[in-house]
């Protein structure tokens, strides 16, 4: 789609310098900037782009002077930079506006669909699911009986939806996502051999949450495994049964939180965080990359180290440890000079 700078203009209430009528249908940054493109400067360092950029068109802020001519029409906003955000949030929407249904497809005759679904080919829909409106289902995915999923939910191509599941409003999933898979429930006999545990539980989600690609959230062994309001996760994490994430937590990529845990609201996790199992983890925590969590935590704090502890003593503690060479080198100085005396008195 076309769209020009005037178009733009309306939409971010801003000032033209430059032709009203040039056209632009995609976006770049302002380095790489081609003809027809629509760029953005909000960072003086990126300033000397704008006179060597081909991008037809660019937003930026009111105070930005020219110092020299150039061929790229401009847009003057109150702030560039989420003016900028705001129409890459037009364009993400207008992209993936589809509508429709495409063969093949499987969608159960119990199943109720709302107004202006989108459902992908190869697209399974189970036995009495529930669409809602604007439900947006990519290629090859699953939606397993008697699931539930919200208005305005989007479901990337190849995710997998367990049955029971209840999504909520304004959700994303994105790509081989796997949710209310089997919880790792397993009980050993005398023998030491394991038999699986039934997991009847389900996984809810709650609205206006984004799920990245390759997560698994298992469902729960009798319950529910819940990801409450906002939560946003990254890609490839593992949240095991009847774990608990509090509203607006985010986690990134490659965390694995272990089954019956209880985290907090607006938490901040890094990547590869281990999180064992049957903890909570209080409010507004956050959790450095790499940490390992073994003991409970309480509202506000600030961890680092496996296992982790208190971002001012892990911070003091890693400055030793860088010092611990020199402190090893003192430590067998001091020892030769002591075996020397004590020879010098022996003799």
């Amino acid at each position: 789609m076309k769209f020009t700078a005037k178009q733009i203009a309306d939409i971010l209430e801003g000032e033209i310098l430059g032709n009203p009528n040039e056209e632009v249908s995609k976006l770049s940054k302002i380095e790489e900037g081609e003809k027809g493109s629509l760029t953005f400067l909000s960072n003086p360092k990126y300033n000397s782009f704008l006179y060597t950029t081909r991008a037809s068109v660019a937003i930026v802020n009111n105070n930005f002077k020219l110092e020299k001519s150039t061929n790229t029409t401009l847009i003057k906003v109150e702030n560039a930079y989420e003016a900028f955000s705001k129409i890459l949030s037009l364009y993400n929407e207008v992209k993936n506006n589809k509508t429709g249904r495409e063969n093949p497809n499987f969608i159960s005759n119990s199943a109720k669909i709302g107004q202006n679904e989108y459902i992908g080919a190869f697209s399974y829909i189970g036995e009495n699911v529930t669409l809602g409106d604007n439900v947006k289902i990519y290629p090859s995915s699953y939606i397993g009986d008697n699931s539930i999923i919200g208005n305005n939910s989007i479901v990337f191509s190849g995710v997998k939806i367990y049955s029971e599941t209840i999504i909520g409003d304004n959700c994303k999933i994105h790509a081989g996502t796997i949710i209310g898979s089997d919880g790792f429930g397993f009980a050993p006999d005398e023998n030491g051999k394991y038999s699986a545990i039934p997991q009847i539980g389900n996984v809810i989600i709650e609205d206006n949450v984004d799920i990245g690609s390759a997560c698994t959230i298992d469902r729960a062994t009798m319950g529910s495994t819940t990801i409450k309001k906002g939560v946003k996760l990254d890609n490839q994490i593992q949240v095991a049964h009847n774990v608990e994430i509090g509203r607006n937590t985010v986690i990134a990529s490659q965390t694995g939180i272990a089954g019956s845990t209880k985290i907090g609201n607006n938490c901040m996790i890094g990547g590869q965080v281990g999180i064992s199992g049957h903890l909570k983890i209080g409010n507004n925590v956050k959790i450095l990359a790499q940490a390992g969590i073994s003991k409970n935590l309480k509202d506000d704090e600030i961890v680092n180290g496996s296992p982790a502890f208190k971002i001012q003593d892990f911070n003091k503690s890693a400055v030793y440890f860088r010092n611990l060479p020199k402190m090893a080198s003192k430590i067998n100085k001091i020892e030769k000079e002591l075996k020397t005396q004590n020879q010098k008195i022996n003799e």
